[in-house]
């Protein structure tokens, strides 16, 4: 009987994953990931509160599956905070779900699963993969747009999506409730997390005060032609696109133009000033495992949320790729990841720089 991990979380998506595995005949085995969460914020960590993990056992127990929890504090601390802090000290606006995803999920949690001899790890994302005419695994987007999640899953490569499976992604979200409520399931109306798991609900600001007050230095607030009209209280306190809060006067709307983290200089201009059609994209993954060799036209998506733009896309040396669009794209922000897609297939994606 070919053997699955299913990575659980205590939410409704995993637990549903979970129940149609079971369904299809797959020997399936719960696992869960104790996280890190600052001293004293135990229990509002978005993805391992006591709560959450009685709730996966309870599903595990229900489904008569086993169910292991895995210490991985020490690692998530060392690999995906670290990240998140040294992005903002750089003057980026880190996605901490992307290393998560390529460092904890799919290689630290994969190497467990493997390591049980599982053919496959399966998680709650909404995205599908499907098997080429050559054998090649693409990634694509969810049956429901709303929900599609392949976007912080660019960051995995041929032999990671082998031993994917993604269950939930043939099914809309209201589908999903609905099979959890038939398996009567105890995560059925539980609510989505939509924060970063470790800021435990709070404002990521708070959290860059406990651990790195250090990044927050008061510096000057300039306009794109280097005239000074005001002072910042921390660049990691500011996004790409911001209007409100800069605490200067102007006849005209100002907006964050870029944060310069070398001189601690926030650059602000008008809107007709914001918006930009090109970015170079570092540590570019190629999913096929492949460089395309020409440039090729793409839709791509600057942050998670962001409405797809189309665009040129040019493979570079050192791993990287530039971005042309055929509009200016507002809130390019650094940090965050750039995703290529063709029609439903993810076809790569870098950091932008």
């Amino acid at each position: 009987m070919t053997k699955v991990v299913i990575a659980m979380s205590g939410g409704v998506d995993s637990s549903v994953a979970a129940a149609l595995l079971k369904e299809q005949g797959y020997d399936v085995i719960g696992m869960m990931l104790r996280l890190w969460s600052e001293p004293g914020k135990e229990e509002s960590n978005r993805c391992c509160t006591p709560d959450a993990m009685a709730q996966a056992r309870r599903v595990a127990a229900q489904l008569d599956i086993p169910f292991y929890v895995i210490d991985a504090k020490d690692v998530f601390r060392e690999t995906v905070v670290e990240y998140f802090l040294e992005g903002y000290a750089r003057g980026e606006t880190p996605n901490p779900c992307l290393i998560c995803n390529r460092k904890i999920r799919w290689t630290f949690l994969l190497d467990h699963a493997l390591a049980l001899g599982a053919d496959f790890m399966a998680t709650g994302h909404y995205a599908r993969v499907k098997k080429d005419e050559r054998g090649k695994i693409d990634l694509l987007r969810a049956v429901d747009r709303n929900k599609d999640q392949s976007y912080v899953l660019h960051v995995l490569d041929q032999e990671k999506l082998r031993h994917a499976l993604f269950p939930v992604g043939e099914y809309t979200k209201p589908e999903i409730r609905q099979i959890a409520e038939k398996h009567g399931l105890p995560t059925a109306s539980r609510k989505d997390s939509q924060d970063l798991c470790f800021l435990a609900g709070e404002d990521y600001r708070n959290f860059l005060q406990r651990n790195a007050a250090e990044m927050l230095k008061p510096g000057e607030i300039i306009t794109r032609d280097g005239e000074t009209i005001g002072s910042h209280d921390g660049l990691a306190n500011y996004t790409i696109g911001q209007r409100k809060g800069l605490g200067v006067a102007s006849p005209v709307p100002l907006y964050v133009i870029t944060k310069d983290a070398v001189r601690n200089t926030l650059v602000v201009g008008t809107q007709e000033q914001l918006g930009s059609k090109e970015l170079i994209a570092r540590d570019v993954n190629w999913l096929s495992g492949e460089i395309p060799q020409e440039p090729f036209r793409a839709e791509v998506k600057i942050r998670y949320t962001a409405k797809e733009a189309e665009a040129l896309i040019m493979p570079m040396e050192g791993n990287q790729a530039q971005v042309t669009f055929d509009a200016p794209q507002r809130d390019i922000t650094a940090g965050q990841a750039a995703v290529f897609y063709q029609g439903d297939t993810v076809i790569g994606g870098g950091i932008i720089l």
